[in-house]
């Protein structure tokens, strides 16, 4: 390993006595665990305060340690919905410890190749069969669903991530005052949205259902591995196929877009899932939802892209907003209860608007 790699694994603290804890806590484990403490090492961080480290084991596997601090991350979530993603047959990183009252985690290691970083990005084709055990994955998790065992993404939650796209991306990014004839703009569009949103049959969701946060199998298993559930809830059934095709860190081209899309929906549609209007038969109106949802998740996004930029100082995540205006103007100008807001984005973004990305007509 060279002095470059050393560094950039090597765990660093802000507070000596959480290192101490996590030190002592790992020790304690060591013999159960046949863990190597001294080989701990960064794995990856994640967009909130949670990051998560890397241990060997003396039988040459390694597994992960979940660095959480209690008074910033609840991990009560995590705990549950990993539980839920075994029930379901998914592969999920399985809980082995759990120091509650320190947030420290001992979990089983999924590898470190993201489907992410599989994908050809230039051959679009090239990546169809891993989409497939992507869109597999998620039939079986959505399969999996009851009522009342995980928050409600209800019309007061969908309203209050919609608002993240005033108050931190126009307002705190842009400088825009909104007041007045624009305030009016979006609240009577995010009425519409959330309207749509809510009609739509209800499953578990991920939330954040994309080729960052699925891992490439390991070994003989074949299965896709999920990441970062914590914060699934149960609600709109397109929102985890629009957030696979309408990625924050990567455009497909709408021909590809569509192809996944479609094979969603006849699987879907096959096991019982789409069974409300005339979903089940038509494509189309099936699609449409799927883009309105799509567009809820976009503003969203913006918003929380702006706010860990501004407020906490992550500032790669706003390089990544264009994307998401482009999808925003995108799903805008195809319907006409959405030109308000087009008129509304061209007049912060400009008219014209560097989109560069195509999108046909449906």
């Amino acid at each position: 390993m060279n002095s470059d790699q050393h560094n950039k694994d090597t765990v660093m603290w802000a507070d000596p006595q959480r290192q101490l804890a996590c030190e002592a806590w790992l020790q304690g484990m060591a013999q159960a665990h046949g863990l190597l403490p001294q080989s701990l090492r960064i794995a990856s961080a994640d967009a909130s305060f949670r990051r998560y480290l890397r241990v060997d084991t003396q039988a040459g596997q390694s597994l992960i340690v979940m660095d959480a601090p209690p008074d910033k991350e609840n991990c009560e979530p995590f705990v549950k919905v990993a539980q839920l993603m075994k029930d379901a047959g998914l592969k999920a990183p399985e809980v082995l410890a759990w120091h509650q009252a320190q947030g420290f985690m001992l979990l089983t290691d999924l590898g470190d190749r993201t489907m992410m970083s599989a994908i050809d990005v230039q051959n679009p084709q090239a990546n169809h069969a891993l989409y497939m055990q992507a869109v597999e994955t998620l039939i079986a998790w959505q399969l999996s669903s009851k009522p009342s065992v995980l928050p409600a993404y209800d019309e007061a939650l969908l309203q209050r991530e919609l608002s993240l796209f005033p108050d931190w991306y126009l307002t705190q990014h842009r400088g825009v005052a909104v007041e007045g004839k624009m305030r009016q703009t979006l609240d009577s569009t995010f009425q519409t949205v959330v309207a749509r949103n809510v009609a739509a049959p209800s499953v578990f969701v991920h939330r954040d259902f994309m080729p960052r946060n699925l891992m490439m199998p390991v070994g003989a298993d074949s299965a896709l591995g999920v990441l970062d559930f914590q914060d699934a809830v149960y609600g709109p059934v397109t929102y985890d196929v629009a957030s696979l095709m309408r990625d924050a860190f990567l455009t497909w081209e709408e021909d590809f877009v569509l192809d996944v899309t479609i094979r969603y929906w006849e699987k879907a549609r096959k096991v019982g899932l789409l069974d409300f209007e005339d979903w089940h038969q038509d494509f189309g109106a099936f699609y449409r939802a799927v883009e309105w949802m799509g567009l809820q998740r976009h503003l969203k996004v913006a918003g929380i892209f702006a706010r860990l930029t501004l407020r906490d100082g992550k500032e790669k995540y706003l390089a990544d907003a264009p994307r998401f205006i482009a999808y925003i103007r995108a799903t805008a100008s195809r319907y006409i209860e959405l030109k308000p807001l087009l008129r509304l984005i061209e007049g912060v973004e400009g008219a014209d608007g560097l989109t560069g990305f195509a999108f046909g007509r449906l």
